[in-house]
């Protein structure tokens, strides 16, 4: 596209050089600069693009955006005030406004927002409309799955990724509207018909994330001035707060207060290695939902409520949630009806307390989780996530995560001293598919065990490099040569 028209309806400060010039892309990371890229570079808390203006020019850019005063000769240079405001403008004209084409769901909340988006997914797919997710799997559609960096990608992706979508025949797309994504301008110059707030606990804040627990509400919040029609869980104490400054609809959906899509008559399901809940959900009594928790009910609400406002019949609801699954999140693997196996993405103590509480309200004969931590993250979350493990927990397998670029074993002691606070039993396996299979043959009638931390991700990151990593997988070969073998005869192939 020529930058001159890309440029229309952009901000900036100034511009030097020639501006009816061919863009072929944009690019915001040097590495991926082509002949002819608009080169942008922005500004984190660890990095500045600008130091990369050198290596996009040696592999092509042939103009650049810079909220920093540079001198760069015989290049289009384009000066503007945030260049990550800018990004989103730009990419949003390049790419064509796809977010205008299609019907856009916006889902906030601090949990609950993979797992609402693929209900979503899974109702609108059974009532014939093709659905895009963006969100922590990555971008998926169709046979799809692009990955991405982060649960809410930099505005080019967000559109290059909708573009795809609608090229590729979606109807809609859902989209995980996270804090930071919401902070950092990725969502702007993105039409919302729909929002959706689940939930709000402490998380995120630190140094790279959010100054306090104001501002991570806060930047929830605006979701609520972007999208047309807002579906909010009132039972959630913060949910006046989030609403404060919106200029939607409002609709409501909850349990315990009054709301205009309501869930009654609640039990937890247990049936041959099968866990779940039953309600009546809104209009369709003896709802089964097939992953566990009353969260799951809030869950399921959001989905119902904007469907049922899209007019999506209870028919096709009832059988998308039934069909519905997500990877990683409290992700049940049927091995035997004997025990209950899940595979859920809880790296943090407050994660784990939730997944923890929630399989002992099912009465289990032993409540096992086999878990880690990530390398190179504060050492306070290792901590807590022993202690809590210890607390909750039958057993505890400890073992190995993403260690990154630290020495396993000392991730597993600093976990071990949050544990020692406790009078949990536990048992080191420093490595992670050993654990698994300690885990698995060493089971009991009756036991549920919680796989922990590493969820959808199909890897395990050791000094730098991602080693392939997927625990389905694993489980798969782990039974396979097993002496145990002939006891698990019910395995679906997992792919």
């Amino acid at each position: 596209m020529i930058l001159k028209n890309l440029l229309k309806d952009s901000i900036f400060t100034e511009i030097k050089g020639d501006i009816n010039i061919d863009i072929s892309d944009i690019c915001y990371d040097s590495r991926n600069v082509k002949k002819n890229s608009l080169f942008v570079c922005l500004c984190g808390s660890n990095f500045d693009g600008h130091d990369y203006i050198d290596d996009a020019l040696k592999r092509g850019a042939i103009a650049v955006v810079v909220q920093k005063e540079v001198n760069i000769p015989n290049v289009t240079v384009i000066s503007v005030k945030d260049s990550r405001k800018f990004l989103a403008h730009i990419s949003a004209a390049f790419f064509r406004y796809p977010s205008k084409e299609l019907i856009t769901i916006g889902i906030t909340g601090t949990k609950g927002k993979t797992t609402t988006s693929f209900m979503i997914k899974s109702i609108l797919e059974e009532a014939g409309i093709k659905t895009g997710v963006i969100g922590t799997i990555g971008a998926v559609y169709g046979d799809n799955i692009v990955k991405l960096n982060n649960t809410t990608p930099e505005s080019y992706e967000i559109q290059k990724n909708v573009c795809k979508m609608l090229e590729d025949g979606c109807k809609c797309v859902v989209l995980e509207a996270s804090s930071i994504g919401l902070k950092t301008h990725r969502l702007d110059e993105f039409e919302f018909d729909f929002g959706i707030f689940t939930n709000f606990s402490s998380d995120h804040i630190g140094d790279n994330e959010h100054s306090s627990l104001k501002e991570y509400l806060e930047c929830k919040s605006m979701l609520f001035s972007k999208c047309k029609v807002g579906f909010i869980n009132i039972d959630d104490k913060n949910s006046s707060d989030i609403i404060k400054n919106h200029t939607c609809k409002i609709k409501t959906f909850g349990i315990k207060k009054i709301a205009d899509y309501s869930a009654k008559n609640i039990q937890l399901f247990n049936m041959s290695g099968n866990i779940g809940v039953k309600c009546d959900l809104c209009e369709i009594k003896n709802m089964y939902i097939p992953i566990p928790g009353e969260f799951n009910v809030y869950n399921s609400l959001a989905a119902y409520s904007v469907c049922k406002y899209m007019e999506i019949s209870d028919k096709n609801i009832k059988n998308g949630i039934c069909k519905f699954k997500v990877k990683g999140r409290i992700e049940p693997i049927k091995i035997s009806e004997d025990y209950a196996v899940f595979i859920d993405y809880a790296h943090n103590a407050l994660s784990m307390e939730s997944i923890l509480k929630t399989m002992r309200k099912y009465n289990p004969n032993r409540l096992i989780i086999m878990f880690g931590a990530g390398g190179n993250r504060p050492k306070i979350r290792r901590y807590e996530m022993g202690e809590t493990a210890g607390n909750l927990a039958d057993l505890s397998v400890i073992t190995s995560d993403n260690p990154r670029f630290e020495e396993p074993l000392e991730i597993i002691n600093d976990i071990k001293k949050g544990m020692e606070k406790t009078k949990g039993k536990y048992i080191i396996v420093e490595n992670r598919k050993e654990a698994i299979q300690y885990c698995l043959e060493n089971s009991q009638k009756g036991d549920i065990i919680i796989l922990a931390g590493k969820g959808h991700e199909d890897y395990q990151e050791i000094n730098g490099v991602k080693y392939p990593f997927d625990e389905r997988t694993i489980i798969e070969d782990i039974i396979k040569n097993s002496e145990r073998g002939n006891v698990w005869n019910n395995l679906p192939s997992q792919k």
